[in-house]
């Protein structure tokens, strides 16, 4: 398998880390964001709506959307599994991710804080205080839903598809400068799985075009 993959790339981040849980090897494909190359007629071909990450797999086809990518690694690939078997506590760790991944990522991704800057002419002041709004809404109710469920991680004491998704998105937030002392479960939790060695190969800083 090819991963294209920018370091940086929180969405790259989550695939990264469920490549390593599951232990599978992968050769790692960078692309600039910052020079556009996800906009290349080369890139493009492969992936259309030119985001990273895309996922080749052997046979060629390629699988873009990090969520999607973490449900066909789940299925098709071995144990650990990153989703419960009970259906219940499948749907309570996919709320989790889909906080994160549809609430908070998208609204402060490169493509939409450039926006911001380019054509509506927002200050640095005012792009941080964008980029904070989003992130401590969706900490705000993670931070409570954490205190029902976690262990060590999110789900209990092994790391699920919530945990693959929620140490990206908090390395972005210490990135941005977003306070984090409300937020002690998530803290805990990020604290943790960051030390695994799953999650310590994924780290940007790790990557080979940091």
């Amino acid at each position: 398998m090819k991963l294209y993959s920018y370091y940086r790339s929180s969405a790259a981040y989550r695939v990264r880390i469920a490549l390593n849980l599951k232990g599978l090897p992968y050769d790692y494909v960078p692309v600039n964001l910052l020079t556009r190359e996800q906009k290349s007629e080369t890139y493009l071909a492969r992936n259309a709506q030119g985001l990273v990450p895309a996922l080749e797999l052997d046979g060629g086809e390629t699988i873009s959307q990090s969520v999607a990518i973490l449900e066909w690694l789940d299925e098709t690939c071995p144990p650990p599994a990153l989703l419960p078997h009970d259906p219940l506590l499948r749907a309570r760790v996919r709320s989790l991710v889909n906080n994160i991944a549809c609430d908070i990522h998208p609204l402060n991704n490169l493509s939409v804080t450039g926006y911001l800057k380019e054509h509506l002419r927002a200050s640095e002041e005012e792009i941080h205080s964008w980029y904070c709004n989003w992130v401590e809404r969706g900490f705000s109710a993670i931070e409570q839903s954490l205190a029902q469920t976690m262990g060590d991680c999110c789900f209990g004491d092994q790391p699920t598809m919530a945990d693959v998704c929620l140490v990206p998105q908090v390395y972005n937030a210490y990135r941005f400068n977003v306070p984090m002392e409300k937020y002690p479960n998530i803290r805990q939790v990020n604290q943790h799985c960051s030390s695994l060695q799953a999650f310590e190969r994924a780290a940007p800083e790790a990557q080979p075009d940091a």
